[in-house]
């Protein structure tokens, strides 16, 4: 039996599965997300609002989630997709930076909650650390994990 060969990440980032899509949200769950609509992203979408957070600035998932519901009317972003997406975008940009690319979306910027750095990134901690402190931002503790210091003054809100 012959295996399909795996795709790359630029071909996961480039998969759009018929989205965006803005679906109705039972009733059972319109308290949990503020609403009757969620909108879930295309990857690209995604990468996307990624790529408009500036140096300097960062951004956070849930910010990525209310773009999303903002540029599509909707209640909420969905935030199962929203965060699958933001680890696919990162993985293709490094394949991207691999193959050349100069300016490869510069995931290093999409925070967790609460200005948590992403240990799911490529390089993991210490190389998104590595990449924000370059651009001037410090860190903390918040028990085991590492936070961005000053999240409310670089907080960026993508459009």
């Amino acid at each position: 039996m012959a295996t399909r060969p795996k795709k790359s990440w630029q071909e996961k980032l480039a998969d759009d599965k018929d989205l965006p899509k803005v679906l109705k949200i039972a009733p059972a769950h319109r308290a949990r997300f503020g609403g009757n609509t969620l909108a879930i992203p295309a990857p690209r979408e995604i990468d996307a609002l990624m790529r408009s957070v500036p140096k300097g600035q960062v951004t956070t998932i849930n910010e990525l989630r209310s773009a999303v519901a903002k540029r599509h009317r909707a209640a909420a972003g969905c935030p199962i997709t929203t965060g699958i997406f933001s680890w696919v975008a990162p993985h293709a940009a490094e394949e991207a930076r691999a193959a050349g690319e100069p300016n490869p979306t510069p995931y290093w910027r999409t925070l967790k909650t609460g200005g948590e750095l992403n240990p799911k990134y490529p390089g993991g901690v210490e190389a998104v650390r590595e990449r924000l402190a370059a651009e001037g931002h410090t860190f903390g503790l918040k028990g085991s994990r590492v936070v961005v210091t000053n999240l409310a003054q670089v907080l960026s809100s993508p459009q």
